[in-house]
């Protein structure tokens, strides 16, 4: 600290620098004079002034015959583990089977606690004999297995983004303000508006290693797009995640609060370059909903919503947040063309995510139902009805799985029309329903009362009619 702040290089700060112990200072004095007096016939006087006022205090670690036997498997007497060690120079008492081994100035290895137990016992075994000591079976009692479900997850959710397709990138977590509002139009930077989560004040670094990372991150939407950035010369196709901390300051906390986000960039042609003909048309708003709907169902989380928002990173009209069961768990959609200019990023629509790990956790479900696959034929049917264009294909949806119950097994919507004979204002959509029990085979009829149920409904709530 001392060579730091005073900018000067000496043979001494290089060796303390490096882990000597400052007792060696007194032997090498000595040793010092004592070759003064033989060789030059001077007269040492005695004593030796020492400014010090905290001199370190070697470790003193307690131990007992016990220990060594069942960490080691062997059995030696109190007598031979003194002898091994006051061969390594420690200092050692016995008293019955308990041991105190006072450590050698020079052993800056030698830790305190339980940890210098272990360090003393290696050395044990090191000078007993690694070849010596009998393999032996494992015998104690073996420690309550708790998995780290945090953990587990986090790992589910980034093995099912790999399977999808995507590669894990990691951005730094130390950026700049500055740096942060690249993801707002230039309109918004100075507003810094909200990006669907909370964010106080920066964290600051005290000591940054660079004028550019001077502060913690409160989005991993920046770092990511600048991993686009970097990538998009050597690639047109981009698939990224990352899972990681962002840092919020807590009011009357010393440390800031680190949830972990989910943050996922799309963009390029749908099929990377292959010999054989690929989709190369690109990607878009429904492929990143495609992505976090697959990744939520694959671990058994239901009741996924999508409504659409207006955020100054979107695109206006081509960004929506997500819920679970209500709860908000972030934003998606493609970025703003204004925030594009901010980054050297390709022509193609640029599409990110960022999603809230820490409310998709307590969802997650421990245990799930597993049913076998259904024997009987299904009925397929297809539905197409007039809405109003402001009614969302959702909605219908739920609508339609809340009439049929568990006999509707799957919706797929397959086409969507305006104008002709939808009409101003209207939009026609088209949905494929499959009917299915899981005990016998539908009849005409049975699938006719669920229809005429279904069609009812419809009318009634949504005011939808039948497209002739």
């Amino acid at each position: 600290r001392t060579l730091s702040a005073q900018n000067m290089s000496s043979e001494a700060a290089y060796r303390f620098s490096r882990g000597v112990h400052p007792s060696l200072a007194e032997r090498g004095v000595r040793r010092g004079l004592e070759l003064m007096r033989q060789w030059a016939n001077g007269i040492v006087s005695q004593g030796l002034v020492d400014n010090y006022p905290m001199p370190p205090v070697d470790p003193t670690i307690e131990f007992t015959v016990k220990d060594v036997q069942r960490w080691l498997g062997i059995s030696l007497d109190a007598n031979e583990i003194a002898g091994l060690l006051r061969s390594l120079e420690f200092t050692v008492h016995i008293n019955g089977e308990k041991l105190t081994a006072i450590t050698p100035d020079h052993r800056l290895d030698i830790g305190e606690g339980i940890v210098g137990v272990a360090d003393l016992i290696e050395e044990i075994a090191r000078i007993y004999g690694y070849d010596l000591i009998p393999e032996t079976r494992l015998s104690d009692e073996l420690p309550p297995q708790r998995g780290n479900r945090s953990l587990e997850i986090e790992e589910r959710l980034k093995d099912i983004l790999a399977n999808l397709g995507l590669q894990e990138v990691i951005a730094h977590r130390l950026t700049t303000p500055e740096r942060e509002a690249l993801r707002y139009p230039q309109s918004n930077q100075d507003e810094h508006q909200s990006t669907g989560f909370d964010e106080p004040q920066y964290v600051r670094i005290a000591n940054p290693i660079a004028s550019d990372r001077n502060a913690l991150r409160q989005s991993l939407i920046p770092g990511i797009l600048e991993i686009g950035e970097r990538n998009a010369r050597l690639s047109d196709r981009m698939a990224y995640f990352e899972v990681g901390e962002v840092f919020l300051p807590e009011a009357g906390h010393q440390l800031p609060e680190e949830p972990r986000r989910i943050a996922i960039l799309l963009s390029g042609p749908r099929s990377a370059q292959h010999w054989q003909v690929g989709d190369d048309s690109p990607m878009d708003f429904f492929d990143m909903k495609g992505v976090i709907t697959q990744m939520l169902e694959n671990i058994q989380l239901q009741d996924i919503q999508f409504e659409p928002v207006e955020h100054p990173t979107f695109h206006p009209g081509k960004c929506a947040s997500v819920k679970l069961q209500g709860v908000p768990i972030g934003l998606f959609g493609e970025v703003h063309p204004l925030v594009k200019n901010n980054y050297d990023l390709p022509e193609y629509p640029v599409m990110v995510a960022e999603l809230d790990v820490e409310a998709i956790q307590p969802l997650v479900p421990d245990r799930y139902n597993v049913e076998p696959v259904p024997v009987f034929p299904p009925v397929l049917e297809d539905l197409a009805v007039v809405v109003d264009e402001s009614v969302s294909a959702e909605r219908i949806a739920d609508l339609i799985r809340k009439i049929g119950g568990v006999t509707i097994t799957k919706i797929k919507l397959f086409d969507v029309y305006r104008g002709g004979q939808a009409g101003p204002g209207k939009k026609s959509l088209a949905f494929n329903l499959t009917y299915q029990k899981p005990d016998r085979t539908l009849t005409d009829e049975e699938v006719a009362r669920i229809r005429q149920k279904i069609v009812k409904q419809l009318d009634k709530e949504l005011g939808a009619q039948l497209r002739s």
